[in-house]
């Protein structure tokens, strides 16, 4: 297999933890010469965020960040780049594997890794297909799991595992007993476009020097795994991918009780309709997440993105139709490629899209009621001017 020159550096995430290690264990079958950094923000309680190195034989080194600013996570990020320099510059590994922390998201470290000068060949999100439907659904914070990355970290386990799982362009799925065709069908709507790699997750384990469990790795004659570890990966496309303007996000499917609806229209929301509506539509599916349009506030560019039974929505800044000529060099060329593809000739790029997808999911009844928070003919005919004088009813939720 071969490996690219300087040192190749494979982020591995995940909430799933026993499905992460298992794959790390086969990376490190898999590509001799391998090693796994891993910095441990459990610890942080004590002041500390433990960093440990190790091979396929065990641990190599060991040693302690101090946390920064009271976050554990800033911690992991001001250590990660010097220990990744560290082991490039011992010229011994051939490849460097980031084993991430439970919460920490595989796109702020792939960029930091960027950053600072070295090339990220993959990103990986190891998950357990029958742990999927549970995390998506679970909309406990994360501090009341004990994972939160740092005193101020608001997340929830539900919005984590989903940006874990839709940013990596590569999936190292668990072969997990329990799993069944609804919870595989699940994970293959909710990312449709990620390489899947199958990884064991059964068999003895070893504990390593560092109390990890490490399952012992399945052994094949060729790994889908290391295969796309090495395979590529662009930063910065990764990141345009995630913008609602032009995220690639999931198509039609209905198959084994799961079901994905693509919601587009032309027509701007009441805001008030929209507002009094938003706990039945964040319930509707177990993942949703688009973009979407305001009569009251045409200029903007509002992101919808829910699980775990809780919504976030914000402004993403502007949509194009709405910039001077003369702005739209400032705008990345993948924004404006995805708007040429998709514009009206009166509204530009303006409109609603929204992708739902949950097993179970009332396609007739949710685009019912998304349709009944639409403007009526009678109000679109208004026109623009009397769109914006209705209710504004989300600027508290914006905090406008």
């Amino acid at each position: 297999m071969a490996v690219p020159p300087g040192l190749p550096v494979v982020i591995v995430g995940g909430l799933h933890a026993d499905a992460r290690r298992a794959a790390v264990a086969r990376l490190l079958a898999d590509v001799p010469g391998s090693v796994v950094l891993h910095h441990d923000l459990s610890t942080a309680a004590a002041g500390t965020v433990v960093r440990t190195i190790r091979d396929a034989s065990g641990v190599l080194d060991a040693g302690e960040a101090p946390l920064v600013n009271d976050c554990a996570c800033c911690a992991l990020r001001e250590d990660l780049v010097p220990e990744l320099e560290r082991l490039r510059d011992a010229g011994s590994t051939r490849l460097a594997v980031v084993e991430l922390w439970d919460s920490v998201e595989p796109k702020a470290m792939a960029e930091v890794v960027t950053a600072g000068g070295l090339t990220v060949t993959g990103v990986i999100t190891a998950v357990d297909p029958a742990l999927v439907l549970p995390y998506l659904g679970n909309g406990d914070d994360l501090a009341d799991a004990g994972l939160a990355a740092a005193a101020t970290d608001q997340r929830t386990i539900a919005d984590t595992f989903a940006r874990q799982l839709e940013y990596a362009p590569v999936l190292a799925v668990a072969d997990s007993p329990e799993a069944d065709d609804e919870d595989r069908e699940l994970l293959a709507q909710l990312h449709p476009t990620a390489r899947r790699a199958p990884v064991g997750q059964g068999g003895p384990a070893d504990r390593g020097d560092d109390g990890l469990t490490v399952p012992t790795p399945r052994r094949r004659p060729q790994s889908a795994l290391a295969e796309a570890a090495l395979a590529g990966f662009d930063v910065e496309a990764a990141a345009a991918a995630q913008h609602p303007a032009c995220a690639l996000l999931p198509a039609e499917a209905d198959a084994h009780g799961v079901s994905t609806l693509v919601w587009s229209t032309r027509r701007p929301f009441h805001p008030e309709r929209l507002y009094a509506a938003l706990e039945d539509l964040t319930c509707a599916a177990a993942r949703s997440r688009g973009r979407f349009w305001l009569a009251d506030k045409p200029d903007t560019l509002f992101h919808w993105d829910a699980a775990g039974g809780a919504l976030c929505v914000e402004s993403t800044g502007p949509w194009l139709a709405s910039l001077p000529d003369a702005a739209w060099e400032m705008v990345p060329p993948v924004r404006r490629a995805a708007a040429a593809l998709d514009w009206h000739p009166e509204h530009g790029d303006r409109g609603q899209h929204l992708v739902f997808t949950s097993p179970g999911l009332d396609r007739d009844g949710l685009e019912r009621l998304l349709e009944s928070c639409l403007l009526t003919d009678a109000e679109y005919a208004a026109g623009p001017d009397a769109w914006q004088r209705l209710p504004h009813a989300f600027d508290t939720l914006l905090e406008v």
